[in-house]
Order: C-alpha cells, then sequence, then structure tokens
C-alpha cells in the first residue's frame, strides 16, 4: 500500500539524518559536551532556549529523566510553543527586535553560564540577539541550528537587522541537518511537501550532547547531577538528593 511505503520512506529518511549527524558532528557534540561539563564543573548554570516548535528539543531536557538536573528552561511567554492564541503569535514575536534583551535581563543567567539556543533557520531576530546578548554577559553559547538555511542554495535571508545568522554567535554550532522547509516527503496529489524531521535530530543531538557531558564529568571524578524516572523505585528520593545539592543552579522549582 502507498501509505505504508511512505511511512517507511519517513523513516528512512529520518534514519539517514541520524546517521549523518553520527558522522559529521560528533567532534562539534564532544565540544559542545566538554563546555557544558566545564560550566559543571565552574559552579555555572545550565540554560536551554527554544523558540516555537524549536523549543520541544529543550523542553526535552529540562526535568527529564536521564537528564541533568541543572538544565533549565529560559522561556520567553508567548514564544515557547503553540499554547499562546492565535497560534501565530509564537512566530511573531520570534521576529520582535529587542525581546531577547528583555528575557535575558530578567532571567538568572550570568556570565559564567551556558546557553543552549535551539532555532531550525536560525534567521529570526529572537535567536540571534539571544546569542548575542547571552555572549555579551559573558555566557558561553551552543547553538543547535540547521545550516542550509544560513549557507545552502535555497538559503532564506537573515531576518535581523545585522544580516546573521544564529550560526555566527556560537561558541559551538551543532548542525541538525535538516534541509530548507523542513519537510521529508511529497507525494503526486499533495501539493505541499510534508513530515517534518527537524525535532527528531535536533532532540537527538541535544541527548548526546547531555550524554557527552556526564561522561566528561565522570572522566573527570565528578558524579554528573542525573535524574531518575520517578515511576523507578526510589527515583524521588535519588532526584530530591540531587536537587537539594544543587538547588541554587536549579530554577524551575522555585
Amino acid at each position: 500500500m502507498s501509505e505504508s511505503k511512505l511511512a517507511a520512506r519517513y523513516l528512512d529518511a529520518t534514519i539517514g539524518l541520524l546517521q549523518r549527524v553520527r558522522d559529521e558532528e560528533l567532534a562539534n557534540i564532544t565540544a559542545a559536551g566538554t563546555l557544558l561539563a566545564d560550566t559543571v564543573v565552574a559552579g555555572g548554570r545550565l540554560f536551554a532556549f527554544g523558540a516555537g516548535h524549536s523549543s520541544l528539543a529543550a523542553q526535552d531536557v529540562v526535568y527529564r529523566a536521564g537528564s541533568l538536573a541543572l538544565m533549565n528552561l529560559l522561556a520567553v511567554p508567548g514564544a515557547v510553543g503553540v499554547d499562546v492564541m492565535p497560534a501565530t503569535l509564537g512566530s511573531a514575536l520570534e521576529r520582535v527586535d529587542g525581546l531577547a534583551a528583555a528575557v535575558l535581563d530578567s532571567s538568572p543567567a550570568t556570565a559564567g553560564d551556558a546557553l543552549v539556543i535551539i532555532s531550525l533557520s536560525g534567521r529570526n531576530a529572537l535567536p540571534v540577539e539571544m546569542a548575542m546578548n547571552a555572549r555579551a554577559l559573558g555566557l558561553k553559547v551552543i547553538g543547535v541550528t540547521s545550516l542550509s538555511y544560513a549557507t545552502g542554495p535555497d538559503a532564506p535571508k537573515s531576518r535581523h537587522v545585522s544580516g546573521t545568522y544564529l550560526r555566527d554567535h556560537c561558541d559551538v554550532i551543532l548542525d541538525s541537518k535538516i534541509a530548507v522547509g523542513d519537510a521529508e516527503l511529497s507525494h503526486e496529489g499533495v501539493d505541499a511537501p510534508f513530515a517534518s524531521a527537524s525535532t527528531v535530530t535536533t532532540s537527538a543531538l541535544m541527548q548526546a550532547t547531555l550524554a557527552t557531558c556526564a561522561t566528561v564529568l565522570a572522566d573527570r571524578g565528578i558524579q554528573p547531577p542525573l535524574l531518575r524516572s520517578g515511576n523507578v523505585d526510589g527515583g524521588h528520593d535519588w532526584n530530591a538528593r540531587v536537587f537539594a545539592e544543587y538547588r541554587d543552579r536549579i530554577f524551575y522549582q522555585h
């Protein structure tokens, strides 16, 4: 059946993207994970930011079993997902100049911390200014983006006044390998391409980076502050101990 073939095509396309991430991004993943580990060792805090659907991969590593307890969500009200009405408001907010500075100024993020900024296109004002302002404040910045949007033959123009993209303002860049348009399939009789894969590859990059961070910490003789599932016996007690030890660096409990 054509439906089954399309499903298989999508899964094959996604597997292919993950293989590219594995083959082409390991050095950058190592650099990103080491940057986070260095921040933890130095007493810094960890933050993740993404607007719209890019926020899904950021939320996925915050207060999550198997993730670092120190990863905090840096949220921009109205731009975190599709929980605002109308949903198009979130997209509009990504293009507002000055919003990133206001968010950072009112956040607990400060010099010596690390911020992961996730933006598929990396072209909108919000992620670009978030990276620029974060580095000006003394934060280290990891950008998770698709370089196709900044360098490919079909690359759209930056929407920031500087003409730059997220990738131009990061200490480490992780390329999600997603083609412009974020749609892996086409089909006769369907006018628009469909089936996005950016959440899959971006989440994989995030998890691989945190796994690297945990390993680097362990190799340095430091027990990584990981969370355990609350659905495993003893999980809540384990997490309570981690929260108590690192309470000055965890903000989603305040």
